[in-house]
């Protein structure tokens, strides 16, 4: 490659929303750490594409949109670029809130991270791996990584990225409606707390045990509804809002961990009277699909804006 040549890889990773987890932190191997759980993977999320523009000083610049730091992200980045690189550039664009919920953290992480593997030849499972580790010592989140990488809705049976984890994924294309209702909770420093892990395992409870081998999306919400209101983490007026929403016939649980929710409504009825429901109430609303797939390499000639917006409503 001459040295004016630049080489670019773009990649995408999907968001997520978590409806109940229990935390694992017991394998000595902390590829093998995380939670056991189940979410759903959503049609947006984080887009990464990296420049790679060979020269004899070395740089590393990540960046999300607007200039914003992205302290994981950029951990990670650097256990994949090679040293004597030269001047390399990772641009996230995140098309949820970050800090609410929505795994923002592991998508953003993921698709950096497999960029990279793609710009530098290297193993896309190892990229995989340093996206989970990074997120899970950088207190992103316990399993988001996991999850994502297929689509639908995914159930974590056993903690740690593959092969130490086992996630499973079951087809879901449905339409769900998120909101946020405040600020991002701080869920670094809730992860690091002990007592704080002891009371999400306690509300968890025998829930995931319930489940046949192939679980419901009715059984999914009846098990997350469960756990936002046993842990007890919604601040009051997202409890509110959650109440209000299904009294209105729809399903709706805190997406760990965020002051939001997401929901699904099981009628065109029910989803217009939620809707009125939110804007009488100034809560602003997206609707977006779940997602058929995981993380993935983005062809080279695609753009960087990658996936489709959803409506925004006020």
């Amino acid at each position: 490659m001459g040295s004016s040549e630049v080489r670019r890889a773009s990649a995408f990773a999907p968001g997520h929303v978590t409806g109940i987890f229990v935390p694992d932190l017991r394998a000595p191997d902390p590829r093998g750490r995380g939670s056991r759980g189940a979410g759903l993977v959503l049609e947006l999320g984080a887009t990464a594409t990296v420049e790679w523009r060979p020269s004899r000083r070395s740089r590393l610049n990540v960046r999300g949109e607007g200039g914003v730091l992205l302290p994981i992200t950029e951990e990670a980045a650097r256990h994949l670029v090679p040293r004597d690189s030269g001047a390399v550039t990772v641009r996230v664009r995140h098309d949820l809130p970050m800090g609410q919920g929505f795994g923002t953290s592991a998508a953003g992480t993921l698709a950096a991270s497999l960029a990279l593997a793609k710009a530098f030849s290297l193993s896309p499972h190892r990229a995989v791996e340093v996206a989970h580790l990074a997120d899970l010592l950088g207190g992103g989140g316990l399993g988001g990584v996991p999850a994502i990488l297929g689509g639908g809705l995914e159930v974590r049976t056993v903690a740690g990225v593959p092969p130490w984890g086992r996630v499973a994924h079951f087809p879901v294309q449905r339409r769900l409606l998120v909101g946020v209702v405040g600020g991002p909770l701080p869920s670094p420093g809730l992860l690091g707390q002990s007592r704080f892990l002891r009371r999400v395992t306690a509300a968890a409870g025998d829930e995931l045990r319930r489940w046949g081998p192939r679980p419901t999306l009715d059984a999914f919400f009846t098990a997350s509804e469960h756990f936002t209101d046993r842990l007890g983490l919604a601040p009051y007026p997202l409890r509110r809002v959650l109440r209000g929403v299904r009294a209105r016939g729809a399903r709706a649980a805190q997406a760990m961990f965020g002051q939001s929710f997401f929901a699904l409504a099981p009628s065109d009825r029910v989803r217009a009277g939620v809707l009125n429901y939110l804007a009488s109430a100034r809560v602003a609303a997206i609707e977006v699909g779940t997602g058929g797939r995981g993380a993935r390499v983005l062809p080279s000639d695609a753009s960087i804006l990658t996936g489709r917006r959803s409506r925004h409503h006020p």
